[in-house]
């Protein structure tokens, strides 16, 4: 993470940095850089700064939610995987005081039983899935308007 005035932190889990080639049946064809862009678009339309990070591993999620602490407004998150079972995350994302929306590309409800709980869930301001990418311009929409509130 380097921006400093950010208004935005778009966080990305494990494997999505292989969009658009992993299983583009349920994910689509659009890579994470596309959507990031849109992502990044979104937030410019609306007055804000984005900043993205994307890695692998949990405890780098973890560190990246402590970074944003007092320093973004908003979290926009898709977990991936992490979002069924990383308490981590969850403790991580408690700790944060500022707008949170949990975003997928998919409909975890709509897939494998392990995918309907959300861990991110029960702190999220909202969730917005199973729209694909124009996810992530509905996810910054939405921050926008919580932080015209």
């Amino acid at each position: 993470m380097t921006a400093d005035t950010a208004d935005i932190l778009l966080l990305s889990g494990p494997n999505l940095n292989l969009l658009g080639t992993r299983e583009p049946e349920i994910y689509g064809t659009e890579t994470l850089a596309e959507h990031v862009a849109t992502a990044t678009k979104a937030a410019e339309n609306n007055g804000l700064i984005l900043e993205h990070f994307q890695s692998n591993h949990e405890g780098e999620m973890v560190e990246a939610i402590h970074a944003a602490r007092g320093r973004v407004a908003a979290i926009v998150i898709n977990p991936g995987a992490l979002t069924h079972y990383s308490w981590a995350l969850h403790d991580a994302l408690a700790t944060y005081a500022g707008i949170i929306v949990e975003l997928h590309l998919s409909n975890p409800k709509a897939r494998e039983s392990w995918r309907h709980v959300s861990v991110v869930a029960p702190l999220a301001s909202g969730s917005i899935v199973g729209f694909g990418g124009v996810g992530y311009r509905l996810a910054i929409e939405a921050v926008a308007v919580k932080l015209r509130k």
